[in-house]
C-alpha cells in the first residue's frame, strides 16, 4: 500500500518534506520542484508523495503540485509554461484535460456500454503516460479522503473509480494502486459487505497470523537447506479481491482458500521454479490453483508463480513466488519502466519507447479470472487513427481521425446531419470544417427544416471526412426527384464552367458526358445532382478546352501524343526519336510498355501485353526496342482570376494563404478598394498545374468571409 502524505507533520517545510521522499534529484531538479511546492496545496503534497513513491521523475512531481494549484485557482496554464517550461506545462495541461471525466454521466456510460471507449479515450488523450499516472495519484488521494466529500457524491466517485481508474491502474500494471482503489471503492459502494468481510478477516487475524508465521518459518528453513536465498512473508489479502471471488465463484467466505497467503521472493527465475518444487514437496498442491505467469506473463507485464496447496492442519494456502524484479513490476507496473532521463534526445527516445510499450501492451486481453473487470481487446492503432469525443449527455462517440462536427452530427443521426447548421465545441462556436480532437465536447446546432449542401461532398472543402457521412449525403440527393437532380446538376456544371471562363456554347456537353462514360448529358447532370461525381471531376475531362497548352509544351504533346499528362517517352540507346501511342492498346502512365520501330512514323508505344505487339514481335523481333516512361515535366498554365469582396483587415492575407496551401505561384496582382462601397477588387495571375487545382483554389477562396464573387478572367 502506498503510504499517505507525510507532509502535514513537517509544517509544509520543503526541505523536511523532501527528506521524506525516496528520490535522487539534482539541485536544479529540486529547485524546480521547490517552486511548484510553494504554489501548491496540502492535497497537492499528498499526490506528489504518491508519485515520488512510484519513482516518477521530478517533472511529474512538479506537474502534480502545479495541477492542484491550478485547480485551486492560484495560477493559469500560460503562467505555468512561462515559469516551468513546455514539458511541465504539457503534463499539467494533459491532467487538466482528463479532469473532465468527473463531469460525465456514469449511468449513461454504463447503460450504453461506453466505459471501454472512455478508457481508450483517456489513453489516446494522454500521449505522455505520466499524465495518466498523475491522474491515478490524484484519484487515489481523493478516495482516501472520500469521507469528507458530500454524501451524495461518494457513491458516484467510488463507482467511477472502480469502472474507470482501477482498470486503468490494472492495465498499467500498478498493483498497489489498483488494489487500494478497489478496496476504497467497495467501502462506499457496498458498505455492509465491506464491514462484514473486514470483520471476518479481523476475527481470524490472530489465528491467521499464528498460522502464517509457522508456514513462513517452515519455508524459510527448507529454502535455506536447499541453498536458495529467499525472503518469505505473509501476504495481505485485499477485501475487494475476496469479494470478487465470492461473487464470481458463488462461494461463502469460509471457502476462499487464498485468505491465507504467503509470498516468496528470490533472486532468479531458476530459483523461482526450485522454490516451487520445495513448496510442492512439502504439501500437496491443488491442480486448479496453479498458474505460471513467468512463462506466460499477463498483458500488463505481471510475472509470478501462483500455486495453492493443502497446507498444515489441512487448510488451503496460496503461495506466490517471484523475483525481486518481478515484484517491482507487480507493484509499480509502467511506473517501474520510467527512468530518470538526462538530455533532450534521451528524454524523447525514452518517452517514445514508453508509449510504444504501453500501446503494444494494449493489443492483448488478459484472460485471467483473477483480474475481474478487464478492458476488452482493442488494437493499438486505434489510439492513432481514431478520435473520441463526447455528446452533451456524456456519451462517448468514436470517429475516424480528422472527423468534423458534421461527421459527428451524421454519426448521431442522419436527420441531425441533414439539419446541421453549426456546432459548438467545448462551449465555443466552431466552423463545420473544424477537426475534432480527443476529449472535445460537441454540441450540434440544427434548424427545424434543413437539407445538406452539395458543398459538403467537395473533398477539398473539408466538411466531411468519413465515408459513412458522405454516403448519407449522397443518398439524400439521390432520393430527390430525378428532374430536380438533373436541373441542379446542370446548374452546378454551367456555373462552374462560367466561373472558369468557359463559353458554354463553345463546348459539346455530350462530349463531356461521354468522357465520363455517360451516354447522354442528362445522365451526367443527374450524377452531379446526386453527388456521385463533382463538377471538378467533370471539368477535368475537358481541361484542354479550358487551359490550352502553352507554346513550349506543344512539341512534347505532338511528340508523344500525351499532352494532357505532360509525360514523354525515353527510348534507350537510340536518342530522341519521334514517338506516338499505339491506338490498339492506348497505354497510360505507368503501365509496362515496349516500343516498335515503324516505317516513317518513328516509334509506336504499346503495352507489353498488347496482342498486336505480340504478333509484330513474332515477325519483326529486330524492330522491338526498350522504352520507359520519362520523368514528369513541369507543365504549368498561367491564368487570371478576378475576386470581388467587401474589404476588411486580413482579407488579402486569407486569400494568399490559399495559394500557399495549394502551392500555386502568384505571377502578378492588381488590387484596389472603392472607398464609397468598401468593395475590394483583385485581379491575380496564377501559375497552376491543371484545371482541378484551379477549381479547388476558387472553391476555397469562395469560402473566405466577405468574398462575394470569384471568376476566371477571360
Amino acid at each position: 500500500m502506498v503510504t499517505p502524505s507525510k507532509v502535514l507533520s513537517v509544517d509544509n517545510d520543503f526541505n523536511a518534506w523532501l527528506r521524506t521522499l525516496a528520490v535522487n534529484w539534482s539541485a536544479e531538479q529540486s529547485a524546480v520542484v521547490r517552486r511548484a511546492y510553494d504554489l501548491s496545496t496540502a492535497r497537492g503534497f499528498a499526490v506528489a508523495d504518491l508519485l515520488a513513491e512510484l519513482r516518477l521523475d521530478h517533472e511529474t512531481v512538479a506537474a502534480a503540485l502545479l495541477h492542484q494549484a491550478m485547480a485551486a485557482g492560484r495560477l493559469t496554464l500560460p503562467e505555468v509554461e512561462d515559469t516551468f517550461g513546455h514539458a511541465i506545462g504539457a503534463l499539467v495541461e494533459g491532467v487538466m484535460t482528463l479532469d473532465f471525466v468527473g463531469d460525465l454521466h456514469p449511468h449513461t456510460l454504463q447503460a450504453q456500454g461506453q466505459l471501454e471507449n472512455l478508457r481508450k479515450m483517456l489513453l489516446a488523450i494522454a500521449q505522455d503516460i505520466r499524465v495518466v499516472l498523475i491522474k491515478l495519484a490524484v484519484r487515489l488521494t481523493e478516495m482516501r479522503d472520500l469521507q469528507s466529500f458530500p454524501e451524495h457524491q461518494r457513491a458516484r466517485v467510488a463507482q467511477e473509480t472502480v469502472d474507470i481508474f482501477a482498470p486503468l491502474a490494472n492495465r498499467l500494471g500498478i498493483g498497489l494502486v489498483k488494489w487500494e482503489l478497489e478496496d476504497l471503492s467497495l467501502r462506499y459502494l457496498e458498505p455492509a459487505t465491506y464491514k462484514r468481510l473486514a470483520r471476518a478477516l479481523d476475527e481470524r487475524r490472530a489465528d491467521r497470523e499464528r498460522y502464517i508465521t509457522a508456514v513462513v518459518e517452515r519455508l524459510q528453513t527448507e529454502l535455506w537447506k536447499a541453498g536458495i536465498q529467499a525472503q518469505v512473508f505473509g501476504r495481505a489479502k485485499h477485501i475487494y479481491s475476496i469479494w470478487r471471488k465470492m461473487q464470481r465463484k458463488h462461494l461463502p467466505f469460509d471457502q476462499i482458500f487464498d485468505v491465507r497467503a504467503v509470498r516468496i521472493m528470490v533472486n532468479s527465475i531458476a530459483d523461482c521454479y526450485a522454490a516451487l518444487g520445495i513448496v510442492h514437496g512439502l504439501w500437496n498442491h491443488i491442480r486448479k490453483g496453479f498458474d505460471d505467469y513467468i512463462a506466460n506473463p499477463k498483458a500488463n507485464g505481471y510475472q509470478s508463480l501462483h500455486t495453492a496447496v493443502i497446507g498444515p492442519e489441512g487448510k488451503t494456502l496460496e503461495v506466490q513466488i517471484r523475483t525481486v524484479a518481478m515484484h517491482q513490476q507487480a507493484e509499480l507496473g509502467v511506473a517501474a519502466h520510467w527512468r530518470y532521463k538526462e538530455g533532450g534526445q534521451g528524454q524523447a527516445k525514452a518517452l517514445e519507447q514508453q508509449i510504444a510499450w504501453i500501446r503494444k501492451m494494449l493489443e492483448y486481453k488478459d484472460d485471467s479470472a483473477d483480474d475481474g473487470d478487464l478492458l476488452e481487446r482493442f488494437k493499438a492503432e486505434a489510439l492513432q487513427d481514431r478520435v473520441y469525443v463526447i455528446t452533451p449527455k456524456g456519451a462517448i462517440v468514436e470517429l475516424a481521425q480528422g472527423a468534423t462536427p458534421l461527421d459527428f452530427a451524421y454519426h448521431i443521426h442522419t436527420e441531425v446531419g441533414h439539419r446541421c447548421r453549426g456546432a459548438k465545441v467545448n462551449g465555443h462556436i466552431v466552423p463545420l470544417t473544424y477537426e475534432l480532437k480527443n476529449g472535445d465536447q460537441v454540441q450540434v446546432l440544427t434548424a427545424k427544416q434543413g437539407a445538406p449542401s452539395r458543398d459538403w461532398l467537395s473533398p477539398h472543402l473539408g466538411y466531411l471526412k468519413t465515408s459513412r457521412a458522405r454516403a448519407k449525403v449522397r443518398q439524400w440527393f439521390r432520393q430527390q426527384a430525378l428532374e430536380k437532380s438533373i436541373a441542379a446538376g446542370r446548374a452546378d456544371l454551367e456555373r462552374e464552367l462560367k466561373r472558369l471562363g468557359v463559353d458554354i456554347k463553345s463546348i459539346e456537353i455530350i462530349q463531356v458526358a461521354r468522357r465520363l462514360n455517360f451516354t447522354k448529358p442528362d445522365e451526367l447532370f443527374a450524377a452531379i445532382g446526386y453527388g456521385d461525381i463533382t463538377t471538378g471531376q467533370a471539368v477535368s475531362k475537358i481541361q484542354e478546352l479550358i487551359l490550352p497548352p502553352p507554346p513550349d509544351t506543344l512539341r512534347i504533346a505532338r511528340k508523344t501524343r500525351l499532352g494532357e499528362t505532360g509525360r514523354e517517352i525515353k527510348v534507350r540507346g537510340v536518342g530522341n526519336l519521334l514517338t506516338h501511342m499505339a491506338k490498339c492498346c492506348e497505354p497510360v502512365p505507368f503501365e509496362p510498355i515496349v516500343g516498335f520501330i515503324t516505317h516513317g512514323r518513328g516509334v509506336s508505344i504499346h503495352r507489353q501485353d498488347c496482342s498486336n505487339l505480340l504478333d509484330l514481335a513474332n515477325h519483326h523481333r529486330e524492330r522491338i526496342i526498350e522504352v520507359d516512361w520519362g520523368e514528369e515535366t513541369d507543365v504549368t498554365y498561367s491564368v487570371a482570376i478576378h475576386i470581388d469582396a467587401y474589404d476588411r483587415p486580413g482579407l488579402l492575407r486569407d486569400v494568399t494563404s490559399v495559394f500557399l496551401a495549394e502551392q500555386a505561384n502568384v505571377l502578378g496582382s492588381n488590387t484596389h478598394t472603392d472607398p464609397k462601397t468598401a468593395m475590394a477588387h483583385m485581379l491575380l495571375t496564377l501559375e497552376i498545374k491543371d484545371v482541378e487545382q484551379l477549381s479547388r483554389i476558387m472553391d476555397k477562396i469562395a469560402q473566405i468571409p466577405n468574398i462575394m464573387e470569384i471568376r476566371r478572367k477571360g
